[in-house]
């Protein structure tokens, strides 16, 4: 059986909609078993019984807003966020899944996980829509605001691993986001990051990518540092709200407009179901011990149910040891060389 913690409490919604997403989850997938951390009366109000899901009492919640996440982490492991976190390292689960505060699980994961033995700097990694229907991999979302282009390639090989394993991709390419397509385009940082991956052999590198691409672009998978890709991650997604709200209130004004958005009603929700984050579950946190799985904070039952199929097939398809094997027989990546 594959294990799976879920942080019950971390979210907006908790614990109502990790409940409900594990149970969702328990139906459709018959090879995990769910360990929720969290406050077992609350946790009961949702729960029904399952001899696959298990409750561990982890009374206190790491608030969303909170201002010092390392502090937090420390100061409280009986929370659900470090408890789930601890039981990577013990063995007791093989994924964990958090909705909770951002910075929080990523400071929790650095203290509690660990990287993976010569992993030099984890990444945030959320897998966004494509006008072609194909998911496409984007980081860092947000994790190194500084970073050195050695350590981008080990994410990006641990990116295309991801995409072959769990996305089915036989041959993933990887982009580099820039300001312009030619070689020798944008910072320095970007400079020798292109020289670098266009000399690699470890995957197909296809060159520099416009963020004007970014929901059409040439590879699998999009990589920056982490402040540039969370900037183009957020533009996208308040992009997204923004032109959907403005086209409601175009078909809307007028009465034939409303009759063409009633027409139109199943494709326009087909179009809000290709941009939701729901339907990916979660960011999986490149480069730990073990696999982390940020969900949205606002993630719903069906978002967790996703964020569980996720984690089942990264553990299923043994994303984790292969990029460990990968790093034990390249000594000059995993040095940072």
């Amino acid at each position: 059986m594959i294990r799976i913690g879920i942080d019950a409490m971390g979210g907006d919604y908790a614990p109502k909609e990790q409940v409900e997403g594990a149970m969702l989850a328990i139906e459709r997938l018959t090879d995990i078993e769910i360990n929720l951390y969290g406050d077992p009366v609350k946790i009961d109000t949702y729960l029904k019984k399952n001899e696959r899901i298990h409750v561990i009492d982890a009374p206190y919640v790491i608030d969303m807003g909170e201002k010092n996440p390392i502090k937090a982490i420390k100061d409280h492991p009986e929370s659900s966020m470090a408890k789930a976190l601890s039981s990577l390292r013990t063995h007791e689960n093989d994924v964990v899944i958090s909705s909770g505060a951002t910075q929080a699980l990523i400071a929790g994961a650095h203290i509690l996980v660990r990287r993976m033995p010569g992993f030099k700097r984890t990444a945030i990694a959320p897998v966004i829509p494509s006008i072609s229907g194909k998911e496409t991999i984007l980081l860092d979302a947000g994790a190194n605001l500084e970073i050195r282009p050695e350590h981008m390639l080990q994410q990006a090989y641990f990116a295309v691993v991801y995409a072959r394993e769990v996305l089915g991709r036989p041959n993933p390419s990887v982009g580099l986001i820039n300001i312009g397509t030619e070689e020798g385009k944008g910072r320095d940082i970007d400079k020798e990051v292109f020289v670098l991956f266009k000399e690699t052999d470890l995957f197909d590198f296809v060159g520099n990518v416009e963020p004007k691409m970014v929901l059409d672009p040439p590879c699998d998978i999009l990589i920056s540092d982490g402040f540039t890709a969370n900037i183009v991650m957020k533009t996208m997604e308040g992009t997204a709200k923004g032109m959907g709200t403005i086209l409601k209130q175009e078909l809307t004004r007028t009465f034939f407009g409303k009759i063409g958005a009633l027409l139109a009603k199943k494709r326009l929700q087909a179009f809000k179901t290709a941009m939701s984050p729901e339907e990916v579950g979660g960011a999986l946190i490149y480069g730990l011990y073990r696999p982390v799985i940020k969900a949205q904070g606002a993630s719903k039952a069906y978002g967790f149910y996703n964020a569980i199929r996720q984690g089942a097939l990264i553990v299923r398809n043994e994303v984790f040891p292969k990029v460990e094997a990968f790093l034990a027989q390249n000594r000059g990546v995993e040095d940072g060389e």
